[in-house]
């Protein structure tokens, strides 16, 4: 982690999903529907969902309004049907890009996507062409200061996968994507509070980004981020601030 601090990137992150939260209702209202659809409408049988409903909670979404889109979801209510789809590419100095979407017109979506590569400085890559630099986990980040050797019992007991004491202080749990709940769970029993949970897509390696190609970089993901289909964007960039 040497030149950049862990804890500021994560500060970094949360920042800029808070700001978009206005546009967050409306990615989990997706979320929530196509859970529900893919599996069903109970929260306690479908992990996905009570991941997406645990969020939407934590966002304050209206109750009423999450049931709605469990309804449509479940077909109990007609609504829009959207289909999932990654997009992976490369952005500045070769940074790796993922880009997941919900869409109800792939065509359309594809086209935004393309589009906000090339604007920017990137370029659209094939199928599985960035995956591999990526892991599919539970990451639950704790602020420095946290009590390192009572969260590492508590997290290893619930099953986590790893815990990454940072240079800057801040601690970080991995858990395997079914164990995120159970173990996210178990550290809020105990009295810990993350900074920063979600399945995520968290970078194998990660590429320093810093001046121009720092500010380059954000406007990409920022591009991709603004886009209505777009659910999640991941990357292996880290961008230094000035």
């Amino acid at each position: 982690m040497a030149g950049h601090s862990k804890w500021a990137n994560i500060k970094h992150r949360k920042a800029a999903t808070d700001a978009k939260r206005g546009k967050i209702f409306s990615r989990l209202i997706r979320e929530i529907t196509v859970a529900a659809k893919l599996g069903t409408g109970d929260v306690s049988s479908n992990p996905r969902l009570r991941l997406a409903v645990d969020k939407a909670t934590d966002n304050n979404m209206p109750k009423d309004t999450i049931e709605r889109a469990i309804k449509r979801g479940s077909g109990e209510q007609e609504g829009v049907s959207y289909e999932e789809i990654r997009y992976e590419g490369y952005g500045i100095n070769g940074a790796a890009v993922i880009v997941d979407c919900l869409s109800d017109n792939r065509t359309r979506t594809v086209a935004d996507i393309r589009h906000a590569f090339a604007k920017h400085g990137g370029n659209l890559g094939t199928d599985g062409s960035v995956a591999f630099l990526f892991k599919h986990c539970g990451q639950i980040v704790f602020a420095p200061g946290t009590d390192e050797n009572r969260l590492l019992d508590v997290a290893l007991d619930a099953s986590a996968e790893d815990v990454i004491d940072h240079d800057d202080g801040s601690i970080e749990v991995l858990t395997a994507p079914h164990d995120f709940v159970a173990v996210k769970a178990a550290l809020g029993k105990a009295g810990f509070k993350p900074e920063f949970a979600e399945v995520t897509m968290k970078p194998a390696t990660e590429v320093v980004l810093a001046g121009d190609d720092g500010a380059r970089m954000q406007k990409l993901l920022d591009a991709l981020e603004a886009l209505d289909d777009v659910q999640n964007v991941y990357t292996t960039a880290v961008i230094e601030e000035a």
